[in-house]
């Protein structure tokens, strides 16, 4: 199936009157078969840097099928969403395929980091790949920076030594996005969200994070999960410098939310829970902190339908505890999604799961602070 992403602005919901989209076209960021010769497009991450830059970053597949040979396309813009350039290669790997990429800037250096996880060719999630991180012929943890705001990337660093357990099969960041810590004893730390499964296919969430501006990166300890599994995971700075947790549901434990925290900069989490006011349909979410009216906000974005569908947007002023508000913001299909702050508005790079153009959209009125 042909996939298409996009970028929308939006206003978090019940900031001020409820939102509405304005008469801004269509615009396509990455488009099957159309602007890209691949021929499905997945797994959208999203990121504005500090310069101003919106970098957009996803999977051109060959097929439709997680891995397809998938190369990590990007995508720039300079006017905050209205137009974008043509799709590049950030990276590719041959017939390998290279999998669910997340994106986290450094503020002080400026360098934007790239990671991704890579599939020999033919090899699956679940295709009976070699345990640890020692076989080359595995699943292998990457990344690629940039220093020119996503214009050119250098070549691949491996931190498989480094990150992979020895008890995992595979590994895959977030994805979407990573954070830097502002606040508190930990500020400055990059902090970048995984999951990984063992040979029984059971999932586990953790994150690898750097003090030294991403030249050394090490494993935090496992997110403790009892009843439960956690998958595809995002994590979110709440405003007294702890870590939220916010991580797909796999295979086990009722259809929502798991959600975690930690007081310790990530290096170690709390057991998670299931949040009874956030339903998880098997999906991806997307988490964002910002500033709003002196105050730091989470907004949560996922589908809440059936099949994937009716992309819905929360906003928390308690660090994930509970939801102020929630809105519908996509409805119809909604898959995967990535939210960056763009001046006072949240972009959003998301999959409609299904064949439908996405359009670009304005929604107006928001009071977002601080970039």
């Amino acid at each position: 199936m042909e996939r298409l992403i996009a970028l929308c602005l939006l206003l978090p919901a019940g900031l001020t009157a409820a939102p509405k989209p304005s008469e801004t076209p269509a615009v396509a960021v990455f488009e099957a078969k159309k602007n890209i010769p691949h021929a499905s497009v997945r797994i959208p991450a999203l990121l504005m840097t500090a310069k101003g830059t919106l970098i957009a970053i996803a999977e051109g597949r060959d097929k439709a099928t997680d891995q397809a040979g998938n190369d990590l396309l990007v995508a720039r813009s300079q006017d905050q969403g209205k137009s974008w350039s043509k799709p590049t290669l950030a990276y590719e790997q041959g017939d390998d395929s290279c999998n669910n990429p997340c994106l986290v800037q450094d503020a002080k250096s400026g360098r934007v980091f790239l990671f991704f996880q890579t599939f020999p060719a033919g090899g699956k999630e679940f295709g009976g790949l070699p345990v640890g991180p020692k076989d080359p012929k595995g699943n292998r943890l990457k990344f690629v920076t940039s220093d020119d705001d996503g214009a050119t990337w250098s070549q691949p660093v491996d931190v498989s030594h480094a990150l992979k357990p020895a008890n995992a099969v595979t590994c895959a960041s977030g994805p979407g996005i990573g954070i830097q810590l502002r606040k508190g004893k930990f500020a400055g730390r990059l902090v970048m969200p995984f999951n990984s499964q063992d040979a029984q296919r059971n999932f586990v969430n953790w994150v690898a994070f750097s003090d030294d501006a991403g030249k050394t990166w090490q494993r935090s300890a496992e997110v403790p999960q009892e009843g439960m599994q956690l998958n595809e995971v995002q994590v979110a700075e709440t405003a007294d410098g702890s870590l939220y947790l916010n991580s797909r549901r796999w295979r086990s434990g009722a259809p929502l939310r798991k959600v975690s925290w930690s007081q310790d900069g990530g290096a170690t989490w709390a057991k998670a829970t299931e949040d009874a006011t956030l339903p998880e349909p098997v999906c991806q979410g997307s988490l964002l902190s910002a500033t709003t009216s002196g105050q730091t906000a989470i907004f949560f974005l996922n589908p809440v339908g059936k099949g994937r569908a009716n992309g819905t947007l929360r906003r928390s002023m308690d660090g994930g505890k509970t939801w102020a508000e929630s809105t519908l913001i996509f409805p119809g299909p909604f898959a995967y999604s990535s939210m960056a702050q763009v001046g006072k508005d949240i972009g959003v790079l998301y999959e409609p799961a299904s064949n439908s153009i996405v359009l670009y959209r304005v929604i107006s009125g928001t009071n977002l602070e601080g970039k």
